[in-house]
């Protein structure tokens, strides 16, 4: 059973508990005080990256006051909701805070990978997998055949033939899901299982929110992987300690009193955190630009209506929006002018990547719906008129733009780089390291209030001001509804050198 320390506030209560996080006094300067910031001009003047880092340290409080993490279905997320709860409240918006349950993942202590034989023994570095099982095991550990001597370690039943029953599993990532191959070693007999990379850095992966076999299930870098696939004689202790099972999380979203309600501008990120770490990166950077932009539109009266959303539960496969997406009526759906989503917005090792909406590149999925591809060019005339680079990236389905997506509402965002690896090209345009995560931290204990590249997320604070005040005020580019004569369409603005990659988004596991 989980734990009361794990247990769902009372909605009530969870709004006056925390006082200890109030929001911070807007902070633009005096000028910007009660100013109807209803220009594009007057907006950046007063939307700072300064007020979006006070939002991401209380965020940061809040972790810290509650075991590290912000996740959906814990006192930390709890507590995130009732922060911009107060947040919005302040400003002056009309507030929803909408319900929902989910199948949720809690690792309710560290997970253990020890060696103890052959000597010497000690811990290992490692990483739960998502909706591992609980379990405390010391077994022998049998290594599977890897690449590329076998390219799909792991995936196949046939891959366990002849598979000690007992032992613990060392399989390589690759070819098919954590959760396949976990299944796959259950099946076989496996006690427990330790994943390692195919390539330098960690994995922060998931074994699905339908993974309910009782085995631990870890992992480890490439380095680790194969130093313990050569080591004869192996012996490993495993042990990790989870919950599985049905919670109730939020969604909060929070509408202008003014513009028209048939035409309405959705603003959203994702609220919550994985279960290893704050999550002030991924995706407090985008939360925290959404809180910004919205307190200083406080004033603004935008001929359409602007609706901003923080998501719950984007970490257990976007169950929030997906669940708020269906929910809605066939008419609610066709009011909505279009979606945009900010998912990390500031990664340490960044780049400009825009979310393709003509799909130009090429690359992985389709174009999105009709008016797709102007919002895209509105993010390119941005990065225009700031003088930066830019890219175009894969709509893969990873973030809250999906479910809008699939209920052919015209999407677009930003997204500066999660997992994926820097190449020499990218340094080019933009610095950082070249054969580095664009955020080391991603879905780690680390993504704190330092974890932050604060010149790139001040140009995307100020393109979540841009973009959203732009469709507040005329989305005639994307449905052809008539906007304010001062906000002409942007689309059709010229790309700038390098505005078509790959995407640097890669396929979740």
């Amino acid at each position: 059973m989980i734990s009361n320390a794990f247990r769902m506030l009372v909605i009530v209560t969870m709004f006056v508990a925390t006082f200890a996080y109030a929001p911070p006094a807007m902070a633009g300067s005096a000028a910007c005080d009660n100013r109807n910031n209803n220009t594009i001009k007057k907006l950046l003047e007063c939307v700072t990256l300064e007020g979006a880092r006070e939002h991401q340290a209380a965020l940061q409080a809040i972790a810290d006051a509650n075991n590290g993490i912000r996740t959906s279905g814990t006192p930390g997320f709890d507590e995130s909701i009732a922060y911009a709860e107060q947040v919005f409240t302040k400003a002056g918006y009309n507030v929803t805070i909408q319900p929902f349950e989910f199948q949720t993942f809690i690792s309710l202590s560290p997970s253990i990978l020890e060696q103890v034989s052959p000597p010497p023994a000690g811990p290992i570095e490692n990483n739960i997998m998502s909706y591992s099982g609980s379990g405390d095991v010391t077994a022998s550990v049998t290594a599977l055949v890897a690449p590329p001597a076998d390219a799909t370690p792991g995936c196949e039943s046939a891959d366990f033939a002849g598979f000690p029953a007992g032992n613990i599993a060392l399989i390589s990532r690759g070819a098919c899901t954590f959760g396949i191959k976990a299944t796959n070693a259950y099946n076989a007999g496996a006690s427990g299982v330790v994943i390692y990379n195919n390539a330098p850095g960690a994995i922060n992966g998931t074994l699905g929110n339908t993974f309910t076999l009782d085995i631990p299930v870890t992992s480890v870098t490439q380095e680790v992987g194969q130093q313990l696939a050569a080591t004869a004689g192996l012996v490993l202790r495993l042990k990790t300690e989870t919950f599985r099972g049905i919670a109730t999380t939020y969604n909060i979203l929070a509408e202008s009193k003014k513009g028209d309600p048939n035409n309405v501008v959705m603003v959203g990120a994702h609220l919550d955190s994985v279960n290893a770490g704050p999550g002030i990166q991924d995706n407090g950077s985008g939360s925290a630009a959404i809180l910004e932009v919205a307190e200083q539109m406080a004033k603004v009266k935008p001929r359409n209506k602007v609706r901003f959303a923080l998501w719950g539960a984007e970490e257990a496969n976007l169950v929030g929006s997906t669940y708020y997406v269906n929910n809605l009526s066939t008419e609610e759906r066709d009011r909505i002018a279009l979606y945009l989503n900010f998912d990390m917005i500031g990664s340490p090792n960044h780049v400009f990547f825009i979310y393709d909406g003509d799909d130009s590149d090429a690359v992985g999925a389709g174009p999105g719906p009709a008016g797709s591809a102007e919002i895209e060019q509105t993010f390119e005339a941005y990065y225009t008129m700031k003088g930066l680079p830019f890219k175009g990236t894969d709509f893969s389905g990873r973030s809250d733009y999906g479910p809008f997506i699939a209920a052919g509402i015209p999407s677009g965002g930003l997204f500066t780089g999660a997992e994926g690896i820097k190449t020499p090209d990218e340094v080019a345009l933009w610095g950082g390291t070249a054969g580095q995560q664009y955020d080391p931290c991603y879905h780690l204990a680390c993504d704190t209030y330092d974890n932050i590249n604060l010149s790139a997320y001040d140009v995307n604070v100020d393109a979540v001001a841009f973009s959203t005040l732009q469709y507040a005020m005329s989305t005639k580019d994307v449905n052809g509804a008539k906007g304010k004569g001062n906000f002409p369409p942007l689309s059709g603005t010229p790309s700038t050198p390098g505005s078509a990659s790959d995407s640097g988004e890669p396929v979740a596991e």
